[in-house]
């Protein structure tokens, strides 16, 4: 019965989810181009709280838990496990006071309305996998930017999403890049449960009924220790508070 649920709640979804960003997409572009940057934001903002609704059309439950002071007024660096591509609403509104922008792959950047477009234009940074040097060069630049705008940058660095909710090992280069250009941020160890439940059949149908989890640890000053210490920390704080 829950999965005959699945396929009238999965079309709803992709119904909202088509709707929403292609109705954003020419208001994201007036305006950025006509009002500027924090004009954009706020548009990125509501069309993260809307994508976030799509996903209680499949009875999502969203539980967001900071128990933890996180620093205002500094850059940061929101290093998270990877499961499915629907933690990336979640994550962008509620640090959206932070102004979260997202390390992600090239290939994003191209034919996604509004998604596309915000990640070109809106100071999130595109890398290409096979192409070590491009990569390198664009998170030293990414790391720069979030550290002269007090933005907070995330990455995922298991670098692909884990399809059963087990994490991978983490890559060390794209933290340890941005860390070395934004010497003054904090590290926001952030925890990703249940999300890779709502593909576990693939794209179609989509879960349903899901529990998704998204659990904020303790900030570390990148200047606080070692950074072969702080990543060890980084990891295993995120893989001991992962589920299975």
């Amino acid at each position: 019965m829950k999965k005959l649920l699945a396929y009238p709640l999965s079309i709803i979804h992709y119904l909202l989810f088509g709707f929403f960003i292609c109705v954003f997409h020419p208001i994201q572009w007036f305006c950025l181009n006509v009002f500027g940057y924090s004009a954009h934001k706020k548009s990125v903002d509501l069309l993260n709280y809307f994508l976030l609704w799509t996903l209680y059309a499949l009875g999502t439950r969203i539980t967001f838990t900071k128990n933890v002071e996180i620093p205002e007024g500094v850059p940061l660096i929101i290093v998270s496990n990877h499961q499915s591509a629907n933690e990336i609403s979640p994550i962008s509104w509620y640090f959206r006071k932070y102004h979260t922008k997202f390390v992600s792959k090239k290939e994003l950047g191209a034919k996604i309305p509004s998604v596309s477009f915000n990640l070109r234009n809106g100071g999130s940074v595109l890398i290409d996998r096979e192409d070590p040097k491009q990569a390198l060069t664009s998170l030293a630049k990414f790391g720069k930017k979030i550290e002269k705008n007090n933005w907070a940058g995330v990455i995922f660095p298991e670098g692909t999403r884990s399809k059963d909710g087990k994490p991978k090992k983490f890559s060390v280069n794209g933290l340890k890049i941005i860390s070395k250009y934004a010497p003054s941020a904090y590290v926001v160890p952030l925890s990703i449960n249940n999300s890779w439940k709502l593909v576990e059949n693939g794209a179609f149908p989509l879960g349903i009924g899901v529990h998704l989890k998204l659990d904020v640890h303790e900030p570390i000053a990148v200047n606080s220790m070692e950074f072969n210490d702080l990543f060890q920390k980084v990891e295993e704080t995120i893989k001991n508070s992962v589920t299975l």
